[in-house]
């Protein structure tokens, strides 16, 4: 497949070649349902995977094929990386961070309030050129950062109120 201009995108499809299961969840995934009109920012992205260490592995593979370097807990990911190391990284659901191409991007396996097989089934899947994005809905995502309570998810939430209920009307069919 050729390289997409946009680093995070030939991530995913990186991701799909290596047939690992994730969800884009977070500020971005939001900005997926708001194409055209709201695009919000954040410093980095949240690739939501579920609790599986073979799962975790190819997320892995599929990042450092990208030029991607891995990091978990502010050091490098350990060597080997191999399935004892993914088993360890799940069973602590610790976080592992892919940075590269001038992005951060958050291997995660939480997410406030929600467990990765209960939101897969509403999931809404987009189409950037000929890459499948899944994302969890926007109704989940929101959800969840209120349940997470961080600041920064509050502030997020108060200061496009507004905006977010424009795009759930919008999926609604609603003017």
């Amino acid at each position: 497949m050729k390289r997409s201009a946009e680093p995070f995108v030939s991530l995913l499809a990186a991701q799909n070649r290596k047939h690992v299961r994730f969800l884009v969840i977070g500020v971005w995934g939001v900005n997926y349902y708001g194409i055209g009109s709201s695009h919000f920012h954040t410093e980095d992205r949240d690739l939501f995977l579920p609790p599986d260490p073979g799962n975790e592995l190819n997320a892995w593979r599929a990042c450092r094929g990208e030029g991607f370097d891995l990091w978990c807990g502010g050091e490098p990911l350990g060597e080997p990386m191999d399935r004892v190391l993914a088993e360890q990284v799940v069973s602590r659901r610790a976080l592992v961070r892919a940075e590269g191409h001038g992005l951060l991007v958050d291997l995660t396996l939480v997410m406030a309030g929600f467990g990765f097989e209960d939101i897969w089934p509403r999931r809404r899947v987009f189409k950037v050129g000929e890459v499948n994005v899944p994302v969890a809905s926007l109704k989940d995502i929101v959800a969840s950062q209120a349940a997470g309570g961080r600041p920064k998810d509050r502030l997020f939430l108060a200061t496009h109120e507004e905006a977010l209920r424009e795009l759930g009307r919008r999926r609604r069919g609603r003017p």
